[in-house]
């Protein structure tokens, strides 16, 4: 099993273990400010009911991206960070 599949895994465990579905969930992600990551990661969660914040880095190199959603379990969840992880540069926290 490769690093990512154990550790969707393991993320799908703790999930279930202490969250209660449908339930509010926070992403976090840090992307660059190199192009349109931002926008990349909106268009993710458009249409969607979430509510974005984004505030920018002191170097202005980097942008955080808090993400609030309403989701119905844990497979949404991962199914998002999995989405994410195409966007060039991004971190999830």
């Amino acid at each position: 099993m490769s690093n990512k599949a154990e550790f969707y895994a393991k993320l799908k465990g703790q999930l279930e273990d202490t969250t209660e579905f449908p339930a509010d969930y926070l992403y976090k992600f840090i992307v660059p400010t190199t192009k349109n990551q931002v926008a990349e990661v909106e268009d993710l969660f458009n249409n969607t009911g979430a509510v974005i914040n984004t505030k920018q880095s002191k170097t202005g190199k980097y942008i955080s991206v808090s993400v609030l959603l309403k989701v119905k379990d844990s497979e949404e969840i991962i199914e998002y960070y999995k989405s994410a992880e195409k966007i060039e540069g991004i971190i999830s926290l």
